[in-house]
């Protein structure tokens, strides 16, 4: 099944509300590449590098969306590795669209909404600003940590780094993916006993020890896997369309 990719794209760019809100500089979100016009196959990955563009082409995709986009470094010419990329998605045909903070924070396929629900917390709530949007979530958990730990292993994959400096037996946690450790203490003062995210600084151990907190680092690329899968399985079901999933980690 084909598509037109002005339709896809236009119903990407409304469904995740992009442009509605602030985000980093190089994340220039929505297309970033056209192709000649035609959607068959999707791809999805964390990251738009080289292996992912490769990959894409390797599975016969014409779009590949990703949460960190062909910008990510910052202004480049065309030339060396970044026209390297630029060319593999031209001559392979392969539109690249790339979502960020919109990934992030939607409220239905955002990787923080996703491992809400797939860690089981109830009455979830937003948490955590950027630049006044709210970006993460928190709710409700009521298990011990050792539980929440092996939850979150399972559904990702690979380790979790643990801080266990908080009570056993977690009772509201907040979730963040990528790099978010910033928010440790406003996740503090929203009386957060466990708190989720990707990857942080060592002063932080200091912070969640002698403020009584659980703290996990599950991963900035394996906490940011989880929202592009989920986007390609609901474009799945809106427009027909195969798709696969480009597993690059970085061990980070």
């Amino acid at each position: 099944m084909s598509c037109d990719s002005a339709e896809l794209i236009g119903y990407l760019d409304t469904y995740l509300r992009v442009g509605e809100g602030p985000d980093y500089p190089n994340a220039l979100n929505g297309l970033q590449v056209a192709n000649s016009g035609k959607l068959s196959k999707i791809t999805v990955a964390v990251d738009a590098c080289q292996a992912t563009i490769d990959a894409a082409a390797g599975m016969g995709a014409d779009l590949l969306i990703v949460h960190h986009g062909l910008f990510w470094s910052g202004l480049e010419p065309l030339t060396g590795r970044h026209g390297r990329r630029v060319r593999a998605l031209y001559l392979n045909d392969i539109a690249l669209y790339s979502a960020h903070l919109p990934l992030d924070c939607h409220p239905e396929v955002g990787n923080n909404a996703v491992l809400a629900r797939d860690l089981g917390l109830a009455e979830v709530e937003g948490f955590g600003e950027y630049n006044g949007v709210t970006i993460g979530v928190m709710g409700s958990y009521g298990g011990g940590l050792a539980d929440l730990v092996e939850r979150l292993r399972g559904r990702l994959g690979g380790d979790a780094r643990v801080i266990a400096c908080g009570p056993a037996v977690c009772r509201k946690v907040a979730i963040v993916s990528g790099a978010a450790s910033d928010l440790l203490r406003a996740a503090r003062d929203a009386g957060v006993d466990t708190f989720v995210t990707g990857e942080g600084p060592h002063h932080t151990y200091l912070d969640a020890e002698e403020w009584g907190m659980n703290l996990i680092y599950a991963g900035h690329y394996a906490t940011e896997t989880v929202g592009v899968i989920a986007l390609a399985g609901h474009l799945e079901q809106r427009f027909g369309m195969p798709w696969e999933f480009v597993d690059h980690p970085t061990g980070l």
